[in-house]
């Protein structure tokens, strides 16, 4: 495997020559909770107000956010690492995700900045509402969706920005950590690992 290049400023690198571009490939880590916490408000009003039963209300919820976790691996895994061999592929990629490997400390670019996020949120919504038809078991459903999103989004910028006193969460750390500074090939969950013991691809235990 070839040698990582990993940068440790913090500092941004330009991608575009056009401001406006470069302004929305950035972004406040905190910016998807104002945006996607009131998302999550809306489906679970819509869910009550649909007449859902509490029992339902959060075997959906927990529904949504199993469904987020391996959405989450399979884009980090089969779309984010995808590596194309056209010059312009390779431009995409870097843009997507290759820039967040090169420099895991650019604090602009930890979460899903809403240009990318926003779309996609759209795309998944009208994706699930062709599963479900009935919308009382599509709203909860959806909001656990968003809500592990959210989640992953916050955990990956303090993976790395901020030091685990909890050693669940220093493990979690661990493997992220393994992925951009050890092996980018495994480790494709990062919220969980749940995936990546299912698939075989997190990292082999060090013997004691």
């Amino acid at each position: 495997m070839k040698k990582l290049y990993v940068s440790n400023s913090t500092d941004s690198v330009r991608m575009f020559k056009s401001n406006w571009m470069e302004a929305l490939s950035k972004v406040h880590f905190s910016i998807p909770l104002f945006i996607y916490i009131p998302v999550i408000g809306v489906m679970t009003w819509l869910a009550f107000d649909s007449g859902i039963a509490v029992g339902y209300y959060f075997l959906f919820l927990a529904a949504g956010v199993a469904v987020w976790t391996a959405t989450e691996y399979v884009l980090h895994r089969f779309v984010f690492h995808f590596e194309p061999s056209s010059e312009w592929g390779q431009r995409i990629h870097f843009i997507f995700h290759g820039v967040h490997h090169d420099y895991p400390k650019d604090a602009k670019r930890l979460v899903m900045p809403p240009s990318a996020s926003i779309p996609l949120a759209i795309g998944f919504y009208f994706l699930f509402s062709l599963l479900f038809p009935n919308k009382t078991y599509l709203y909860p459903f959806y909001a656990g969706f968003i809500a592990g999103y959210l989640v992953y989004d916050m955990m990956h910028y303090a993976m790395h920005h901020y030091n685990f006193k909890s050693e669940l969460m220093k493990r979690v750390k661990q493997h992220h950590m393994l992925h951009h500074y050890s092996d980018p090939t495994k480790g494709y969950g990062v919220s969980s690992s749940l995936w990546d013991v299912i698939l075989r691809s997190g990292f082999p235990k060090k013997k004691k």
